[in-house]
């Protein structure tokens, strides 16, 4: 009998086992490192494996710390992998991070970043369109904060500068990709409340008829209440 068949084959899986241990605490160690979120390509240049392997890695990661109620989590953000800590849990970061600051942005800062994200690229001139309002202060801020950017110039007369969202952007809200925004169509009015509004709006021409002839006569009566009643 060939007793290289019947050879025990604990030693391959071992030291598989080994790389494997190896792959998923040098994962944890750059992802913790790292202040942005890193990509998977990166990660797989680093730890000189595949991407494909790097990917499934790092799903079963989240998924582990998912299973084991930490306290963060493992989520891809902005084109990246990144740890940040459990959307449960905000109430008690909110203390730490926020306690004697005011860091809140204002309405009209949200409302010109909302129209950054959903009509982008476009321009200030198109961003002051759309609010009715100069927003060079509004758009020099957001610029501050790393949400938006220039991306490129209008081809049109004067060639415009146009601004788009950051990774940072994306970041902030927890988003791979800007596909995942949430749909306007969900916060936009159905038809029928528009015609209702239209409806409320729209003066009844029965009461325009009856009030009138009323108003007209009492313009034309050159005697007062008192002297007709006299």
């Amino acid at each position: 009998m060939d007793e290289s068949a019947c050879a025990p084959v604990t030693e391959p899986l071992q030291g598989e086992d080994t790389r494997e241990r190896e792959l998923r605490r040098a994962t944890e160690a750059l992802l913790l490192v790292t202040e942005e979120p890193v990509t998977v390509e990166l990660l797989a240049q680093l730890l000189e494996v595949g991407a494909e392997r790097v990917e499934a890695l790092c799903h079963e990661l989240a998924a582990e710390y998912d299973a084991t109620d930490r306290g963060f989590q493992l989520v891809k953000v902005a084109g990246g992998w990144r740890y940040q800590t459990h959307p449960d849990l905000a109430a008690y970061i909110e203390r730490f991070v926020l306690d004697g600051q005011s860091g809140r942005m204002s309405n009209a800062a949200l409302e010109t970043l909302a129209i950054v994200a959903y009509k982008q690229p476009i321009s200030r001139a198109q961003i002051a369109a759309i609010r009715g309002v100069n927003v060079d202060g509004v758009m020099r801020t957001l610029s501050q904060r790393g949400y938006v950017a220039e991306v490129g110039r209008d081809h049109g007369p004067g060639q415009a500068v146009l601004y788009g969202t950051t990774p940072s952007f994306l970041e902030k809200l927890g988003l791979n990709s800007l596909d995942e925004l949430p749909a306007l169509g969900g916060f936009v009015p159905g038809a029928d409340v528009y015609e209702a509004l239209e409806r409320g709006l729209r003066p009844d021409p029965l009461d325009a008829e009856a009030d009138g002839p009323a108003d007209d006569g009492a313009a034309r009566d050159p005697a007062g209440p008192d002297d007709v009643a006299g």
